[in-house]
């Protein structure tokens, strides 16, 4: 059994533990509406919403061990549990199921933390030991399933998402004043402590046990970037083999399951490899935003059924709430509202989906690497520049940073200027000190992006090469507080599983060691993966610039019945606590009249008040919609 869910809880020794519980849960539904479960007992309650993908009829969680003296609630898959299952009933282990939760059970019960370096999978999961009263918990490698956690009035409680504690009586809601500054330069929930205060992410690679009323978490795996000189056709065959291997895995199911499919090399490698029944795409209704034509040419290619539909704008602007209700935190990313129709959309025919999240940062495939320049002698001069020496080349970064600009400089300055002094990651808003010139002076007191990624920078700082450097950082930041956060919980909003093959910790050892001349050179960013994916793909598939998503935004803030949307909310009462109310209101007319081109400050900002609205002036009720267009018009080829 592989399910995907919701999972809630807490450790109090409140009376009324299987109301809370169920309320909790309640919150957990479209994560989990085939089924639900619990167990309570004077110490704990664990919560349990199921999507059942595979054993449709048995393997109900919570699971216990044979003497019941151990409970697990799990959420995500475990791809390698068939081998492990062999391996803990030759030790003796009876099993009940045929679940990968079990699995961890015993694995648990037999190999303690040690089983963590063992399983292969996306996961969040609890095990309560009765007899030792402790729990203990873990968070899969990458962040690929969301694990949440807080201390308030003598009660520990974690879930799925955030919303579940909103329900527990011991929760206080308040807002993270320190999480505002930050998100404005990231666009997304950028600190440990989220936007609710005293809420934290328990952080990707790490476990915790709890007992006695402490916590305490701990690091279990980190991406270890190092270099392996190889033959360049072997490194191709390495990356293709494992990557074929993951979608396999991937692909297991007693489920239909489809893909999501964009005009980019990702989706579309794992579609070509996978060859599903189904594939969704998605396009907006302005020609210059649809992905969606471009994606079906490759599934007639390839001889594959392609659902997609246009999103219009009015039902953009009628769901925005939605989106953010069901993130728990704002984000910015343009890219969650294709996603959330996208999701909406394949609900229609499918369980599960396959994605192809996780590649850019794996493989180098961020502009924001280096690769700013389309002059292939300035891309050839900076690929000749990294191989100076560290001191050589940070001293000719200083030069060139003194210099007057000129075409090539800024690729010039990323091929030679340690990382740390020009990378944030892939989103940067507003400027540090532009943020001072918008924001009340009360919420300026905040870390700083310096303070933010210096955890980061710190762990790679013997790295000799900046562009795993820059990797890295990405992996911890915005991959796992952006990127994976908002697949898993879009997704989960219309009750279906995304998997990721391409983020799987087979093909994480694969990409620690491939040579960083391979991922961006004068050709290309992740060059050599673009090369194992033209195995499959028509080159000019392979070679397709990432778009990531397109949305019209530039096109909705110069409408005007988008713009005065907007500005209305710009101008409520609740935007004068956090914003200079004039400023934003002239930046978003300055925009209006073309005289800037300010839409991702713009939608920054809006994100922010949306979220804020409906989590503090409305308490967090879940937004009711009025569809402004029919529910899903569809093209089936």
């Amino acid at each position: 059994m592989l399910t995907v869910c919701g999972i809630c809880g807490f450790v109090s020794d409140k009376a009324n533990k299987e109301a809370i519980i169920e309320d909790m849960m309640d919150t957990l539904v479209h994560r989990g509406p085939d089924s639900s479960g619990t167990y309570i007992n004077q110490e704990v309650a664990l919560g349990f919403r199921r999507l059942s993908i595979i054993d449709l009829e048995g393997g109900t969680q919570p699971i216990y061990n044979e003497d019941r003296t151990k409970v697990i609630t799990f959420n995500g898959e475990i791809y390698n549990f068939q081998p492990l299952r062999a391996a803990l009933v030759e030790k003796g282990h009876i099993f009940t199921t045929h679940s990968d939760t079990e699995v961890l059970l015993h694995g648990y019960e037999e190999w303690g933390i040690e089983l963590l370096q063992k399983i292969r999978g996306m996961y969040a999961f609890v095990i309560w030991d009765d007899q030792k009263k402790e729990l203990f918990g873990a968070r899969d490698h990458f962040g690929i399933k969301p694990f949440y956690y807080a201390e308030m009035n003598g009660t520990f409680m974690y879930a799925s998402e955030i919303k579940a504690f909103l329900r527990h009586p011991d929760f206080i809601k308040e807002l993270n004043r320190k999480a505002l500054k930050p998100y404005l330069t990231f666009q997304y929930s950028a600190l440990p402590e989220t936007f609710f205060k005293g809420v934290y992410r328990i952080p990707e690679g790490h476990y915790f046990t709890y007992k006695d009323g402490k916590l305490d978490i701990q690091e279990y795996w980190d991406a270890k970037f190092e270099e392996v000189n190889q033959p360049k056709k072997e490194i191709i065959e390495e990356i293709d083999d494992t990557i074929v291997d993951s979608i396999k895995a991937h692909e297991i199911a007693d489920v239909k399951v489809g893909a999501f499919l964009s005009s980019g090399v990702d989706s579309s490698y794992v579609t070509a490899v996978s060859r599903p029944n189904y594939t969704f795409s998605i396009g907006f209704d302005n020609k210059i935003y649809n992905e969606a034509e471009e994606a079906k040419q490759l599934t007639k290619l390839l001889k594959l059924h392609n659902t997609s539909r246009v999103v219009h704008a009015d039902e953009s602007f009628d769901y925005f709430p939605m989106i953010q209700y069901y993130l728990d935190e704002p984000d910015a990313n343009p890219s969650c509202v294709p996603l959330y129709f996208l999701s909406k959309l394949a609900r229609h025919e499918v369980k599960v989906v396959l994605s192809g999240e996780g590649a850019d940062e794996l493989f180098a495939g961020y502009i924001d690497y280096g690769f700013f320049s389309n002059s292939k002698l300035i891309r050839v001069i900076g690929q000749g520049l990294k191989k100076l020496s560290k001191s050589s080349r940070y001293k000719l970064s200083r030069r060139l940073k003194g210099m007057k600009n000129f075409h090539g400089r800024k690729h010039l300055i990323a091929s030679t200027a340690p990382a740390e002094t020009f990378f944030i990651g892939q989103a940067k808003i507003f400027n540090e000190d532009e943020v001072g010139s918008i924001l009340n002076p009360n919420f300026m007191q905040a870390p700083t992006v310096e303070d933010i990624l210096a955890p980061s920078w710190e762990k790679v700082a013997d790295q000799q090469n900046e562009i795993k450097k820059m990797q890295y950082v990405d992996i911890h930041n915005f991959m796992a507080k952006d990127i994976l956060l908002k697949a898993d919980k879009l997704s989960m909003a219309n009750s279906i599983e995304l998997r990721v093959p391409l983020l799987d910790k087979k093909v994480m050892e694969v990409a620690e060691k491939v040579p960083s001349k391979y991922l961006l050179n004068q050709n290309n960013t992740k060059d050599i993966y673009r090369q194992a994916a033209n195995r499959h793909l028509p080159e000019e598939w392979a070679n397709r610039e990432k778009l990531g998503f397109p949305v019209p935004i530039k096109a909705w803030l110069h409408d005007g019945k988008y713009y005065r949307i907007i500005r209305e909310l710009f101008e409520q009462d609740f935007a004068k606590e956090f914003f200079d109310q004039a400023a934003i209101l002239k930046m978003l007319d300055d925009n209006y009249a073309q005289k800037i081109d300010a839409r991702r400050k713009i939608w920054t900002i809006f994100t922010f008040l949306t979220w804020y609205q409906v989590y503090f002036v409305n308490d967090g009720q879940k937004p009711e919609v009025t569809d402004s267009t029919p529910e899903d018009i569809v093209i089936n080829s």
